[in-house]
């Protein structure tokens, strides 16, 4: 059923869902919320924790002042709360609160109560009339991700409607699956994972629906890798000098996990079966120059060689990288690069050599799986960022040749009883060991009282020629009102920082042109701060930045935290991370307190699974790097384990689902369902 069928939701609206990739009422019902806004009553000033969500009754007393500053508006009043006591009240570009609000009005004020100095201070606080707040009292209203147009409230009203027209499918998963774990159905769970009765029955909403992704995506993995074992190598390859002497040459020694790993991808590539292979290792741990080794054995062998990459940024980088080492040791290698920018005059050309074979490396993005891509004798597909690539993608890839080897790495420090599962149709092979050259990062966890030290230290070492990235949870203010975003701290930033320093934002709902200039411009020093979401956690290698400050550390699992502290420390110079907690919490800020102790992204892995539990819901969305659409395999794992192990029953049982209980099953996967699950980033 058509979008366009609910009623409201006319051509213009439909063209905003098809911006979030939803054009079916099907599409509308899986799409779930981001996070729940849970109402609770108005507190007393006193009784309000500070660095915490509540909601204060006050009425407004005084003069509504705005100023501007450096050409940003901030509107201030005082307001004198139920119960006693001061709230002071700041709005950042909303000029126009100085007319609609009235003095001596009573309002609900909800939002993030700071204590600033003796003043307790509410920023970008929600206001509501009393009695249109009270009928909210008790709720969990989901919210969703929008983009510019569509907001919440119009999404939620869709899903509304589509929920009661939709039919939904016999379950898939079998009932004795379901009674021994105690799992919803299908359709309670999706209900209920919309508009919950109770916290009680969203959890098990969403444990059922996660049991769903990792099970489903389990049984692929174990089928994908029932077929490669039996895959015999069509390009067997012999041992070359190039390689040899390329090790020899580089101006530094490959540490002793490179050397042991490189060792498993030759054995691999002159075996008698196909790779499979994934390296997993920290930032900064040299799987790149393995992967180089790798494409120059390939390509002294007189095959073809692909790498791809999830931007086209890291793409180009790449390309220039070997292109650099080619010249310089004048290897036997002519690489291309294709991308979604590569012109038209240019892709034609590149199309042709790689056509030829003339082309013997070729880098890129997803460009490198569009149909006109014709390869002349592909043997090795190699994925950069693995985690950023669905199966689906890296399958489409290998199938460019014919029975191609695969290399996949990940800077995802999983533990390894997880990789195992979700790898589990590759060998693992892992980097534990950093370049010795490498300075540790040094790390604070701190609450927001810290923020103008830092940012007096942000101007020190801008001052000193450096540069920062500052990471904030939300992309606007619209989206939520109690974290940190990119569009009002950019404003802020420039309000607060020396006029000198030149501020940009970065976030997710550009458009892939303007993130490659801006993170163009980042790595070329013509900006200074980057204001950013978690879209740069694979992003340019840029030497330079020195700073990362990541505001409402809290709301990411630590494994995305130690990722995110990877885009610093890749220079000479000392380097700092920062952790802004905005949750003064004891276990709070011990559980960060881990990347205050460690930079080995195993422990911090191993550490983050110990410490969220399945009952947390610590972000609905899942805030890792194997992004599902529900599931997080930290909070997850103990679910994840349970599927796996169900998954290793059904495949013993019926490897082709054959049987009448797998029916559902075998139909599911016969649809190609499993591409609604978003596993196109795992």
């Amino acid at each position: 059923m058509e979008i366009t069928s609910l009623k409201g939701i006319g051509e213009k609206t439909a063209g905003l869902f098809r911006k979030l990739e939803i054009t079916t009422a099907e599409e509308l019902v899986y799409y779930y919320p981001r996070d729940y806004e849970y109402f609770q009553a108005p507190v007393d000033l006193q009784e309000a924790g500070t660095e915490e969500i509540v909601a204060v009754s006050g009425r407004i007393r005084g003069n509504i002042a705005t100023r501007q500053i450096r050409g940003l508006s901030i509107t201030s009043f005082e307001v004198d709360c139920a119960g006693g006591g001061i709230l002071h009240m700041t709005y950042f570009n909303m000029p126009y609160l100085k007319k609609s609000l009235k003095r001596d009005t009573v309002y609900i004020f909800r939002g993030l109560i700071q204590q600033k100095g003796k003043r307790n201070v509410m920023e970008q606080g929600r206001m509501y009339k009393p009695e249109e707040y009270g009928k909210m009292v008790g709720r969990m209203l989901p919210r969703y991700s929008t983009t510019k147009g569509l907001s919440s409230n119009v999404i939620t009203k869709a899903v509304r409607q589509a929920i009661d027209v939709f039919s939904f499918p016999k379950d898939y998963l079998p009932v004795q699956i379901r009674e021994k774990e105690g799992l919803y159905d299908l359709e309670h769970a999706v209900r209920q994972m919309h508009f919950p009765d109770s916290r009680e029955s969203l959890v098990r909403a969403r444990e059922r629906l996660v049991f769903d992704e990792f099970l489903l995506f389990i049984l692929m993995v174990r089928r994908m890798r029932e077929d490669n074992e039996k895959t015999e190598n069509r390009h067997p390859m012999i041992e070359v000098a190039d390689t040899g002497r390329l090790v020899e040459a580089l101006p530094y020694r490959l540490t002793g996990a490179q050397q042991k790993v490189w060792e498993e991808i030759r054995r691999d590539l002159t075996s008698d079966h196909t790779m499979n292979r994934l390296i997993q290792g920290d930032v900064g741990s040299g799987k790149t120059i393995l992967a180089f080794l790798a494409l120059l054995m390939c390509a002294a062998n007189g095959c073809q060689g692909a790498m791809m990459a999830p931007t086209e940024v890291l793409a180009a980088q790449h390309y220039e990288s070997l292109l650099q080492l080619k010249q310089q040791y004048h290897l036997p290698l002519k690489p291309v690069l294709l991308t979604g920018s590569t012109s038209a005059k240019e892709r034609k050309v590149i199309y042709a050599q790689i056509e030829s074979g003339e082309a013997n490396v070729i880098l890129g993005t997803h460009a490198l799986i569009q149909e006109k891509v014709s390869y002349h004798d592909l043997a090795l597909v190699i994925t950069d960022e693995q985690h950023r690539f669905g199966v689906k993608q890296r399958e489409n890839l290998a199938k460019k040749g014919e029975d191609v080897h695969v290399l996949v790495m990940s800077a995802t420090p999983i533990p390894r009883t997880l990789a195992i599962i979700l790898y589990g149709d590759l060998h693992i092979s892992v980097l534990d060991e950093l370049p010795a050259n490498r300075l540790p990062i040094k790390n604070c966890v701190v609450n927001t009282s810290y923020r103008e030290t830092a940012y007096r230290f942000i101007e020190k070492e801008v001052a000193a020629g450096r540069q920062v990235y500052v990471i904030c949870p939300m992309v606007e203010e619209s989206e939520t009102q109690e974290l940190e975003n990119v569009v009002s701290y950019t404003a802020r930033l420039k309000g607060t920082l020396a006029p000198s320093i030149q501020i940009a934002s970065l976030h997710g709902k550009m458009k892939a042109a303007e993130k490659n200039r801006i993170m163009e411009a980042f790595a070329a020093r013509q900006i200074d701060v980057l204001v950013s979401t978690t879209v740069i956690e694979v992003g340019i290698n840029v030497p330079n930045a020195t700073v990362m400050m990541v505001e409402n550390a809290e709301r990411f699992g630590l494994a995305q935290l130690h990722q995110l502290r990877g885009r610093v420390g890749r220079g000479d110079a000392q380097s700092y991370c920062i952790f802004m907690s905005g949750s003064p919490k004891p276990e709070t800020m011990a559980r960060l307190k881990i990347l205050n102790d460690s930079n080995d992204g195993f422990y911090i892995a191993s550490q983050d699974l110990k410490l969220r539990g399945p009952g947390d819901l610590f972000g609905i969305r899942q805030s890792g790097d194997l992004r599902f659409r529900l599931g997080d395999i930290y909070q997850d794992a103990g679910i994840l384990q349970r599927a796996s192990e169900w998954a290793d029953r059904i495949m013993d049982e019926d490897s082709s689902l054959a049987g009448e209980q797998f029916a559902p099953l075998r139909e599911y996967f016969e649809r190609a369902a499993i591409n609604e699950v978003d596993f196109r980033t795992i």
